[in-house]
């Protein structure tokens, strides 16, 4: 298979990235000044963990609120009891309730994004695993979609709370924002991100934690980030 074909522009912005990794606001600028493209890009971070992704107790996972969200609404569905269920949709939800729901993802729906469910719904829900858990939906109390306060929660990710998890390759790749957000938005959000990656860092691994981190727009190529 042979390697990607790129356009002028591309290989125009490519002359732009730095040899070396840069600070995040140094990063956020240079995506900036590459090419502009007929709409507003979302921008993403990937970063490289020092993990063994095959170990359970080296699985990094969480959600997070970004100080200036992300620049998208999410979908939401909440597994919960009937009262929970007015109050979620009340709260923005884009389905809500128990066994009806649950049949419902049974049967092949899947027009959501986040699925989100109480303590007390999770034997049942479980019975959606192999449908959900491929696809990253699935709710764990460890990637704080199992909650509460469902009302509160929906607001969340409906606003655009991101979850985040180690891919196979020990990696993540979260959107921080869009390209029109401004420099000091952008590098927050970044900074922050980084900041709860570094808070979750498993306890049994060892050497550099985040070995790498890049920042790159829908079109643009990647700019490597300090990662100290």
């Amino acid at each position: 298979m042979g390697k990607p074909v790129h356009g002028k522009r591309y290989r125009s912005d490519l002359e732009k990235v730095p040899a070396q990794p840069v600070p995040t606001r140094e990063a956020v600028r240079i995506l900036k000044q590459f090419a502009p493209t007929k709409f507003d890009q979302t921008v993403e971070l990937a970063v490289w963990l020092g993990i063994d992704p095959k170990q359970s107790d080296q699985q990094v996972r969480g959600s997070i609120s970004l100080p200036h969200g992300i620049g998208k609404s999410k979908r939401v569905v909440a597994f919960c009891d009937e009262e929970q269920a007015k109050a979620a949709l009340a709260a923005g939800a884009v389905a809500a309730g128990a066994d009806e729901l649950i049949q419902k993802v049974q049967q092949g729906w899947m027009d959501f994004d986040v699925a989100l469910a109480i303590p007390a719904m999770m034997r049942s829900v479980s019975r959606l695993g192999r449908i959900l858990g491929p696809q990253g939906k699935m709710p764990s109390p460890k990637a704080g979609t199992v909650v509460e306060d469902v009302p509160a929660a929906v607001k969340e990710y409906a606003a655009g709370k991101i979850e985040f998890r180690n891919d196979e390759g020990g990696n993540l790749h979260v959107p921080v924002g869009r390209l029109s957000f401004d420099e000091d938005s952008l590098t927050e959000n970044v900074e922050v991100f980084l900041a709860r990656v570094r808070a979750v860092r498993p306890a049994t691994t060892k050497g550099q934690y985040i070995r790498k981190a890049a920042l790159s727009g829908t079109m643009t190529p990647s700019v490597a980030l300090e990662v100290g």
